[in-house]
């Protein structure tokens, strides 16, 4: 983890190691505003400031993904590779669909655009909300 803030650009502190450990593995696609929710109470010194920072040279190292699928709020992802995403439009929760029926290849150059990355976002409804209609 300390080698991926240094990538970033980053002093290596505890809030920005802590930021890191909770989007490891983590598949919530959490907020700015979750992420700073959950690591006050360790860390009573984080500011919303630092979060919003290091997701931002997060995000520009090509670490973390930002996912726009939910106006309410900027998501973000521990899974830089394209990938589908699915937010579910009666609960809110965003899922990570893996589609190797629906894969799309995107070249790296269409129309004259030079194609640096891409994001294909699924709105529905889950599961567990149709299940409860």
């Amino acid at each position: 983890m300390i080698d991926i803030l240094r990538k970033a650009g980053l002093k290596v502190t505890p809030q920005r190691l802590a930021i890191l450990s909770f989007l490891e593995g983590n598949t919530s696609h959490p907020s700015a505003e979750e992420i700073y929710r959950a690591l006050k109470p360790r860390f009573p010194s984080l500011s919303p400031a630092t979060v919003y920072n290091t997701l931002d040279a997060l995000i520009y190292a090509g670490v973390l993904q930002e996912v726009n699928i939910d106006p309410a709020r900027r998501r973000v992802d521990p899974n830089p590779e394209p990938h589908t995403h699915f937010l579910c439009t009666r609960c809110g929760r965003v899922y990570d669909l893996n589609l190797p029926a629906y894969e799309i290849s995107i070249p790296d150059e269409v129309m004259g655009f030079t194609v640096h990355r891409y994001a294909l976002n699924l709105y529905g409804v889950c599961p567990a909300c149709a299940s409860t209609t």
